[in-house]
């Protein structure tokens, strides 16, 4: 193995270690038991599982897709709350998303960052 290789190598290594670091450690704060309850008060459930696929994408494809994405969960807290996003379910037709306006940021914000922990 060439000298750069190597030293390319290592740099990935050291990046991936630092941002699997940082992941971590955004999600340090979250109280997944609040969020695993709030997610089954407010029907979440229903339509999404930490794993497999429903009649919505599982928390974990919810996680892939905003991976790296420094404004994910600003995004999130407004298509849970806003009631403004459609989702088209398994069976073609289209609905608003269900969203939740009596539950206060703090806690919903923690639920964002238990999907996203996933």
């Amino acid at each position: 193995m060439t000298r750069q290789a190597r030293t390319s190598m290592l740099f990935s290594v050291t990046g991936a270690a630092l941002m699997l670091a940082f992941t971590l450690n955004a999600f340090a704060d979250v109280d997944a038991d609040a969020a695993k309850k709030l997610a089954r008060k407010d029907s979440c459930l229903r339509c999404h599982d930490a794993r497999k696929k429903k009649e919505g994408p599982s928390f974990q494809t919810i996680a892939y897709k905003y991976k790296g994405q420094p404004d994910a969960l600003d995004k999130l807290v407004k298509h849970i709350t806003s009631g403004e996003d459609r989702v088209k379910l398994s069976d073609g037709h289209e609905e608003l998303h269900k969203f939740d306006t009596t539950t206060d940021t703090v806690r919903i914000r923690n639920l964002i960052g238990w999907i996203l922990a996933q």
